[in-house]
């Protein structure tokens, strides 16, 4: 009964979305302040700028089928910004990430560089990139700081499918085609996955780390962006997902169309993503296919005040007949004391079709400055 009230809520949201009239979110507010930060940072010390964000989550879920029970506080990520400009036309950025609290031997956590690379304007509208950077996929891989979206745990789609976050190295070029039509193609690290893996993609990411780079991968993504509406996708191609390491394995490609909504007090996200893997390896397990989507309206009845539900279905082994389907059933609430800090509470149930649920509540506080 809980599931049924779940999705009738997410259908009534939805239906609200499709009446109301447009006008800007704040959440979308929040979005584009944050891409300011990362371009200009949080504060200035001349032509070096920093900024930020982090989280401490709460989470207390229970298993059951073989599922584990989680019951647990970890401040997930710490997370320091900084740039420098070289001049009106050449910029740096880079991002240092802190996992976990405590990285190390034996230690849950890792430190872990994001971001590194240089910006030089090619023109007012076209500009090149190359270093270490972040894929322009979805909706959460670039734009993830807490305060900008609904949960305590970023979503299970981008989060196994995509795989957010992720980044690699390497350059290409980002700008404007209009005033609502933006772009991005770039060639760069690929993935690193095998049988060994199970040919899953997020346990392929090299993280730019001596990473093996015989085979490179190509990203192209282009984002339609008005006030109230933005619709966008990707394509990722790699001729050898597995860098010559398994014979059994090619080719992989990568497709993800998402869009966002926001009309009033209402806001609705959704995304689907597919993965197609060549070869008899992958296809012998069922990793040829791997997709996922979700769906995901939200409500504000006061300013600093969010409610949301989410449905989200994955699967890494779609092309597989055994019972591998993910589904995720989330609602809650995110409260703003600040435009920049976030207090954030949710209920979630996860069926997976092996048998292995989970359900239980996650508490978070996060900020970005």
């Amino acid at each position: 009964m809980k599931k049924v009230a779940v999705m009738v809520v997410c259908a009534v949201m939805m239906a609200a979305v499709a009446g109301a009239q447009s006008t800007e979110d704040r959440l979308a507010k929040i979005e584009n302040e944050v891409a300011a930060l990362k371009r200009t940072g949080g504060a200035s010390l001349g032509d070096v700028k920093i900024g930020g964000y982090g989280e401490l989550h709460y989470n207390n879920l229970s298993g059951s089928g073989g599922a584990s029970d989680k019951d647990q506080m970890d401040f997930h990520r710490f997370v320091l910004f900084v740039s420098y400009d070289f001049s009106d036309s050449v910029r740096f950025t880079s991002e240092l990430e802190v996992e976990h609290s405590l990285a190390g031997d034996g230690k849950p956590g890792e430190v872990e560089l994001e971001q590194a690379y240089v910006d030089i304007d090619i023109s007012d509208s076209h500009t090149a990139r190359a270093g270490l950077f972040l894929l322009p996929l979805g909706i959460l891989n670039e734009t993830h700081e807490p305060p900008t979206f609904y949960g305590v745990e970023r979503n299970s789609v981008e989060k196994d499918i995509i795989p957010t976050t992720w980044w690699e190295a390497g350059a290409g070029v980002h700008g404007q085609l209009t005033d609502a039509l933006s772009y991005g193609a770039y060639l760069h690290s690929g993935l690193n996955t095998s049988s060994n893996k199970s040919y899953a993609v997020r346990s392929g990411r090299q993280k730019v780390a001596n990473a093996v780079a015989s085979d490179l991968a190509g990203t192209v993504a282009v984002k339609w962006s008005v006030p109230g509406v933005t619709v966008g996708g990707a394509l990722q191609y790699q001729g050898d997902i597995t860098q010559g390491s398994d014979a059994d394995a090619g080719s992989a490609l990568l497709g993800e169309v998402h869009a966002e909504v926001s009309k009033g007090p209402l806001g609705l996200r959704a995304l689907y993503a597919e993965w197609q893997l060549d070869g008899d390896g992958p296809e012998s397990v069922g990793a040829d296919k791997q997709n996922g989507w979700f769906v995901e309206p939200s409500f504000k009845p006061v300013e600093n005040l969010g409610l949301f539900c989410r449905y989200s279905q994955w699967d890494n082994k779609a092309g597989s007949s055994s019972a591998s389907e993910k589904t995720q059933y989330d609602i809650g609430a995110n409260w703003w004391p600040h435009e920049q800090v976030v207090l954030k509470i949710d209920h979630q149930w996860q069926d997976n079709e092996s048998g292995k649920d989970q359900s239980g509540f996650n508490l978070g506080v996060g900020y970005n400055f």
